[in-house]
């Protein structure tokens, strides 16, 4: 589908340009702004690409949504043409696609990790912050998380494992956790698991308070030493560390614990990035941020990048530097 969209935008413009049409410009009411997205911020991103077209109502949107390292790949590996790539750990940016395949990165919004469920898991008015982990280790319990290799909430799945596991005061927590998961219980992105939260096929999922409130999800409000979601913990987090799949095959990148941040940026191959830098300034400004806010998004006030000085012009005075390595 959207190969088909950029092949009809392309030949339209070389039949613009030779009937002496205004073939080098952006045509924004035939070709699409094409965004990739993290599973994660399909509500927020419909919400605000319908905002934007209430002000600019000649712009389409064609959205593509999965895990964050998958989008990043289809630019860097499968050479795609995405406007705007957004995901749910600015870092994915920075180990896949700086700085052959885009330049900057800004760091715009923040979460935190649950354990989203419904009125149908097992032990769902039993289950709390101080037992959760001997919930799911029950026989016949039935949890989930997403591809570590694919998808940020995936490996930060493993990293809550992991610092659960002194912070509970409990060795070989992590291991036992991963073992009771077996891969059939394992998605590209943790999105896919509401269908089997819903269905009541999965007891609990591992998710972003994000989508849990999005989705109407109950869910377990983890300690902020383990949620990756307080700054202050930076250094407990960082105790945590999961390997994922590198840039080339067989090769591994380690991550660490961090607070969790998400990113976007214009990759250089971009069709619009005019009109792209436009929009990221409507997400940046104070429409945009109230948009997340409003969906249990808590953006990032201001939002952070390492060098502002390589953004598009119109969002430098958006944006600070980064206090973060």
């Amino acid at each position: 589908m959207l190969q088909r969209w950029l092949f009809g935008g392309a030949l339209l413009a070389l039949l613009l340009s030779a009937c002496g049409g205004r073939a080098a410009s952006e045509t924004p009411s035939t070709t699409p702004l094409v965004i990739y997205h993290a599973g994660s911020l399909t509500v927020p991103v419909h919400a605000l690409a319908d905002a934007f077209s209430r002000q600019h109502p000649e712009v389409r949107f064609e959205t593509q949504a999965g895990g964050s390292r998958t989008m990043a790949r289809k630019i860097s590996e499968l050479g795609q043409q995405a406007d705007i790539l957004m995901v749910a750990d600015y870092t994915v940016i920075d180990h896949l696609l700086k700085p052959q395949y885009a330049a900057w990165n800004v760091r715009f919004a923040t979460n935190a990790m649950v354990i989203a469920y419904t009125d149908r898991s097992s032990y769902a008015d039993e289950i709390n912050a101080d037992n959760w982990y001997r919930i799911l280790l029950r026989d016949g319990v039935v949890y989930g998380h997403s591809d570590p290799n694919a998808d940020p909430c995936g490996y930060r799945t493993l990293m809550v494992w992991q610092l659960a596991e002194i912070y509970y005061h409990q060795p070989g927590l992590a291991q036992q956790l991963g073992d009771h998961c077996p891969p059939s219980q394992v998605r590209p992105k943790a999105v896919e698991l509401l269908a089997l939260l819903e269905s009541g096929d999965m007891d609990y999922a591992f998710e972003y308070l994000s989508v849990a409130v999005q989705h109407h999800l109950r869910y377990v409000s983890l300690p902020s030493q383990i949620n990756l979601s307080d700054p202050a913990q930076a250094a407990f987090y960082a105790q945590a560390q999961v390997q994922v799949s590198g840039t080339q095959p067989g090769t591994f990148i380690t991550k660490r614990g961090a607070p969790i941040v998400y990113g976007a940026t214009i990759p250089k191959n971009a069709a619009h990035p005019q009109l792209a830098a436009q929009f990221l300034a409507f997400v940046l400004g104070p429409e945009g941020q109230t948009i997340l806010e409003k969906l249990g998004q808590p953006p990032l006030r201001p939002p952070q990048a390492d060098q502002p000085a390589l953004l598009p012009e119109r969002l430098r005075p958006l944006v600070a530097p980064s206090s973060q390595p």
